[in-house]
């Protein structure tokens, strides 16, 4: 009989009342509650700068969570009962007299402390000694901090060394969000516990792999911190590096958080350094223009309330890169990201080779091999496609692609797919590190991502102009067609 876990847990969050938790932990606690997996005991305390009431800002993240939940999940006893666990406390977070109400509102409680900080990762050093000098921390207390952790190698080496000295690597909860949705969980079983696809993921079997993450907004507001972090910076280095690492790895020895951590690390270390001399032809770099999207006609980017008319930086970036191993050998990776493009989008897509000897009409050839698509968003599933005879007595021997689909919400019977805040935080409720980011990773993916950046700064090369509403610049086009291939939405 499996252990029962102690879930008890007082959550104190930092930033508590800023973008992230109202849009995505609020509404996570809310479904946690829903689903009874809320401990009776466990607390929730919100801090932030300004004096407010309790009553106030219960109102407040109330109207929140009703903004965002649909109401065929909505319920009032389960609002009612989050609530009743969330207290308040006004907190300078440079003043250690103000940290003394948090050792009191703690008292003699035996609930595991989560500290929450969702605020700017320059602030996680100053939160991690306050809470050490005010005696609010123990051994046992669990630390989550979001990413991307610094600007690069230099800054989140020292973000990196302040928690650790107030905290053990097993304290910390880095948060990388696309590690929570349930697509990317499911990766691991796809490729691990179905030897139809592990059998076949390697060298000898797949030609190439896409990755796109795709957004149809702009920068909606952002543009003081979008500007100094770039889509290289600000999606690269955490998002896609970790869904290439899952895709890539070897088998971990077992399902335990530094068992995986290990194996992703490996991939991070196999990177391929894009050199001065390939930077033409393994990178692109774009930035939108005015155009339209979604049915409506939008700024560029250097049109954008509070934009810098001259600025550089890169909405949209595709890269080819090349994992130097045993099981990657000569399989480039394709992935691209950015801003402004036609749809909100998140897909991998696996290309396996054809068949060595075709036998089927010649006219079809360009048909004969499998893909497989694994959806993250908007509808989270996975596709792969497969050749069959076309139907008819008239057809003979021509073949039709067609799918062997399965769509999560449609195959488990379920309303909704939780999503990922939910997932993450019950993780660390549990002590569960599985899903979040060891130190060394943060630091390998920031290595290779440094060098990326010197040289195309080296390359002094202007990102290229896209339309909003488009798939960016024409050269990503060129950057797959030249091997001979084309983005999935183009073949």
């Amino acid at each position: 009989m499996e252990e029962r876990i102690d879930t008890r847990s007082d959550l104190m969050i930092f930033g508590g009342l800023g973008d992230l938790a109202r849009r995505k932990l609020f509404p996570a606690l809310y479904h946690l509650e829903r689903t009874g997996l809320l401990a009776a005991d466990s607390r929730v305390l919100v801090l932030a700068r300004r004096a407010h009431s309790v009553d106030d800002v219960r109102e407040q993240l109330a109207s929140d969570i009703r903004r965002r939940v649909p109401d065929s999940d909505w319920d009032d006893g389960v609002l009612s009962r989050l609530l009743a666990r969330v207290d308040y406390l006004c907190l300078d977070i440079n003043r250690l007299d103000d940290y003394q109400p948090l050792v009191r509102w703690r008292g003699d409680c035996e609930n595991a402390l989560i500290v929450y900080m969702a605020t700017p990762p320059s602030l996680y050093g100053v939160i991690a000694r306050q809470l050490r000098d005010a005696g609010c921390c123990t051994r046992k207390t669990r630390v989550v901090v979001e990413k991307p952790i610094g600007h690069d190698l230099e800054t989140s080496r020292t973000i990196n060394q302040q928690l650790g000295e107030v905290f053990n690597e097993d304290q910390l909860f880095r948060i990388d969000h696309y590690l929570g949705k349930e697509t990317v969980q499911n990766l691991i079983a796809l490729r691990f516990a179905n030897n139809l696809f592990a059998s076949q993921w390697n060298q000898n079997h797949i030609s190439h792999v896409e990755i796109t993450v795709a957004e149809s907004v702009g920068i909606e507001g952002r543009w003081g911190y979008f500007d100094q972090a770039g889509q290289v910076r600000d999606m690269i280095q955490n998002h896609l590096l970790q869904l290439l690492c899952l895709i890539a790895m070897d088998p971990p020895a077992d399902l335990s958080a530094d068992s995986i951590r290990d194996e992703k690390v490996k991939v991070l270390k196999a990177l391929r350094p894009i050199t001065p001399d390939l930077i033409e032809s393994h990178l692109v770099r774009g930035q939108y223009t005015a155009g339209s999207s979604q049915g409506k006609v939008v700024p560029g980017y250097l049109e954008e309330e509070g934009a810098d008319r001259n600025s550089t930086t890169e909405t949209f970036v595709a890269l080819k890169v090349e994992i130097e191993n045993w099981r990657w050998a000569g399989v480039p990776f394709y992935i691209r990201t950015g801003k402004r493009l036609p749809e909100k989008l998140s897909q991998i897509i696996i290309h396996f080779k054809p068949a060595p000897h075709y036998i089927f009409d010649p006219d079809q050839r360009h048909l004969a091999s499998n893909k497989l698509v694994i959806r993250l968003q908007p509808d989270e599933g996975m596709t792969l496609q497969i050749l069959t005879k076309d139907q008819g007595l008239d057809k003979g021997m021509r073949l039709r692609r067609g799918p062997l689909e399965l769509t999560f919400s449609e195959a488990f019977q379920t309303d909704r797919i939780p999503e990922a805040y939910e997932r993450l935080l019950w993780e660390v409720m549990k002590g569960n590190q599985y899903l979040f980011v060891r130190r060394d990773e943060v630091e390998y993916a920031w290595r290779w991502v440094d060098g990326v950046v010197a040289n195309w700064q080296a390359h002094d090369d202007l990102p290229k102009r896209y339309a909003a509403g488009t798939w960016g610049p024409v050269a990503a086009i060129a950057l797959i067609t030249r091997d001979g291939r084309s983005w999935y939405e183009d073949a």
